[in-house]
């Protein structure tokens, strides 16, 4: 008996490629089991959608132009808390899948892998497991280093970029200010959460007051 949509994993895909998302549309409609209930091409329409669509798996590119990948993960999370993610990414270095790891995804893709990898990632996440690169699960799995982070280790840029995000600006901000591009600018905002081991905007701002690299004063408790 063949099964009907609602007995299906439904499926939510955030990648502004279009063509990207054709490609895993096609690939993932044609699987038995599956369906693709929506999609969308940047961090606000994705959080806009996605409630309604009310998604078992997303499919999430985390490069994408605007809100920081782990932090618009963060938010699809609370959007549909039973939702299971999986990062769909040209990023293959050991530091980027920790940090997503980190940021509470259920599971994690290279773009250039083979088709199956995705469609078993789905069916592995959306039974309750993980689907990480098997070379990297021992550092995915060990907790976060403790203890202060160390101010010394960032460079003159990354004091900048702090003291901005610190400010509110948002990464395409940060680029304009700084001259740069706004990939570079998620480069930076991404080695200073690895480097200090904060991995929220909030925490980045607190840091960069209790070191006096802002202006801004803490609130009063």
């Amino acid at each position: 008996m063949k099964k009907t949509n609602r007995e299906k994993i439904k499926i939510f895909l955030v990648d502004d490629h279009p063509v990207v998302r054709d490609g895993v549309r096609a690939c993932l409609s044609a699987q038995p089991g599956f369906t693709v209930v929506g999609e969308a091409a940047e961090d606000k329409e994705a959080l806009r959608k996605v409630g309604k669509a009310r998604p078992d798996v997303i499919i999430l590119d985390v490069s994408l132009p605007g809100l920081d990948g782990g932090e618009l993960a963060r938010q699809l999370r609370q959007a549909v808390p039973g939702a299971r993610i999986i990062v769909f990414s040209i990023h293959a270095s050991l530091e980027y899948v920790v940090r997503m790891a980190h940021c509470g995804v259920h599971g994690y893709v290279m773009k250039d892998s083979p088709s199956s990898e995705l469609v078993e990632a789905i069916r592995q996440v959306h039974k309750g497991g993980l689907s990480f690169p098997p070379a990297m699960s021992d550092a995915i799995l060990a907790p976060a280093a403790a203890g202060p982070a160390r101010a010394a280790a960032l460079t003159p840029r990354e004091t900048e970029v702090l003291s901005l995000l610190a400010e509110g600006l948002a990464n395409k901000q940060v680029a304009r200010k700084l001259g740069i591009s706004v990939r570079t600018a998620e480069t930076h905002r991404e080695h200073l959460s690895h480097k200090l081991n904060i991995l929220t905007v909030s925490g980045l701002t607190k840091y960069a007051i209790q070191h006096g690299l802002t202006s801004l004063k803490e609130a009063a408790q």
